[in-house]
Order: structure tokens, then sequence, then C-alpha cells
């Protein structure tokens, strides 16, 4: 149907004007043919497919209309690639994936990476074969649906997380599972407390995460630390890789973070998270100042 739109009603100009009667027409005559699945805006969109996916690039058959056409709003051809690879790797519902671009998944993924690598997320989708992988800075907590201006208590995040674990599990991404929370360590009969505890089926390890309100403090990253080498040697089996380690802050001095981790167990990582939904346009501005700076050094 997109092609006989494009080729036929066009005559081949896929810039040409079609207008909207054109599509009402057609969207009657093929409906009086062939029932429901004609409407108008499904005729809209698929002439879009005929662009976006030449011949030689069929869609997949694993993903459903509404995929697609929640794919086919994303005009950056790296976007829409990435979207589409990650809603089967991952099996993604529609609102799943309409989760995903709300939150700009992908450029918060791309903002640590060159050129190349921002080329290879598009291409492969996100694979996960080393602690970085899974990491994403800044993670978004929007489904938490917190009243702007109202900051909770570490442990009413910590609540509102686990009383939300589906959706917290979609942002953490692909190959967590849910281990516990507040997990108790004893040393020399004291209690030590990680606020949440998951095992990461890819890479087969124990990942720790805590909480922090308030800007992140070189003590927090030496708990962390200790909380690391309590699960290597403690809680790890033989066939367990070494546990890795997040604190999730709303702020962090990055010079800080830095200093403090100097020398430290790679495995631990410092990230913020936010409440609300991410400035895209920002975040796109971002990654598409990586690729043309790195064009243009080329």
């Amino acid at each position: 149907m997109g092609e006989h739109i494009v080729e036929f009603e066009q005559g081949g100009n896929a810039r040409a004007e079609y207008g909207k009667a054109l599509i009402s027409n057609l969207a009657k005559d093929r409906s009086l043919l062939h029932g429901k699945g004609f409407s108008r805006s499904n005729l809209v969109y698929m002439r879009i497919l005929y662009l976006r996916y030449p011949i030689s690039q069929k869609p997949s058959h694993q993903l459903s209309w509404s995929h697609f056409v929640e794919l086919l709003k994303i005009e950056d051809d790296l976007e829409r690639k990435f979207y589409e690879i990650q809603s089967i790797s991952e099996k993604w519902s529609v609102p799943q994936l309409k989760r995903q671009k709300n939150t700009a998944l992908f450029q918060r993924l791309a903002l640590s990476k060159n050129k190349e690598e921002i080329l290879q997320l598009s291409a492969q989708g996100q694979e996960i074969s080393k602690p970085s992988d899974v990491i994403r800075d800044p993670y978004v907590f929007e489904f938490l649906k917190i009243p702007e201006g109202q900051l909770p208590s570490e442990l009413e995040l910590e609540n509102l997380l686990c009383n939300n674990l589906q959706q917290f599990l979609l942002e953490l991404g692909k190959g967590f599972t849910y281990a516990g929370r507040q997990y108790r360590m004893t040393i020399n009969n004291k209690h030590y407390r990680v606020d949440l505890v998951f095992y990461h089926r890819i890479l087969r390890c124990f990942v720790l995460i805590d909480l922090k309100i308030n800007e992140v403090q070189h003590d927090d990253i030496g708990q962390m630390n200790m909380y690391l080498g309590y699960f290597a040697h403690e809680e790890n089996t033989e066939s367990d890789n070494p546990p890795v380690g997040i604190i999730l802050s709303k702020d962090k001095d990055e010079l800080l973070v830095e200093y403090a981790t100097y020398g430290m167990n790679s495995q631990l990582f410092v990230s913020q998270y936010q409440l609300y939904l991410p400035d895209k346009n920002d975040l796109i501005t971002l990654v598409n100042n990586t690729l043309q700076s790195e064009e243009s050094g080329d």
C-alpha cells in the first residue's frame, strides 16, 4: 500500500504533496475492499514505512504493526534502528517501547560514547559483555510519579522503586533479576545493609545498589567498596564473576568521584538519577555534536 501511494499516486516522487483528500479516499476504497486496517492514519504510516524500509531492508516480522507505528515516528535513522533492535532483543511491549523513547534511552546510552561506538550502538543495539555496558547516567525514575519539587527520603525512594519493580527493572535494562533489599552483611559482629541487590544473568554477577538523595560523598564510595569485598568473599560462588556496585545519587561531584575512586575497584560506578523526564532535545544536541565533531576531525 505504501508502494502504491508513492510510486503510483505520487509518480515515484517521495517528496510530492499527496494531500489529505487522496489518503482519505484511498482509506475509504481499501476499507470497502479489504475491511479494517486501512484507516487514514494507517495509510500515512504505510507510506512512511515504504520510504524508510526499502525492499532490501524488510521490517522484522517479530514486531507488531503497532511497534512500527511508534518506530516510524522517529525521524533519525540511527535512533530508529536502535529502538527496533532493542524491541526485538528485549521483547518490549508497545508501552515499554514508548517509555524508552520518551526517556531518550538511545541518547542516554550514547552520551558516553564516541562516534564509532554510537554507530555500533545503533547497528547492534546495546551489547552487554562488561559491567560498564549496563550503566546508565542518568537513570530516569519518572514512573514513580513523584510531584515536582518533592524529594523523598532514601527509605521512601527505596520503597517506591520496590513497589514499581517491573518498571524499575525495565529502566535497569536486560539481564537484571531482583535478589533482595536491605541485604544484611555481618562483619565482626557489626551489621551493614545494602539498599538493593540484583543478580545479572548475562554478566553472572551480583549488582549492589545504594541510594542517595543528596550529593554522593567519599565515604559513600568507600562503603560501597567494602560491600563489594564482602560479596566477593562471602556471597560469590565459583561460577560468579566479581560483584558490581552502583551508587545512585541525586547529584555528584565528578572530580570528587574521580579522586575517591582512584586506584579502586573498576566494578564500582557512581551514577545520577532524576525523577522527571530528561530534556530530549538537549540530549539529541549533545549526541549530534559528538558525531559532527568527530566527522570534522576526520
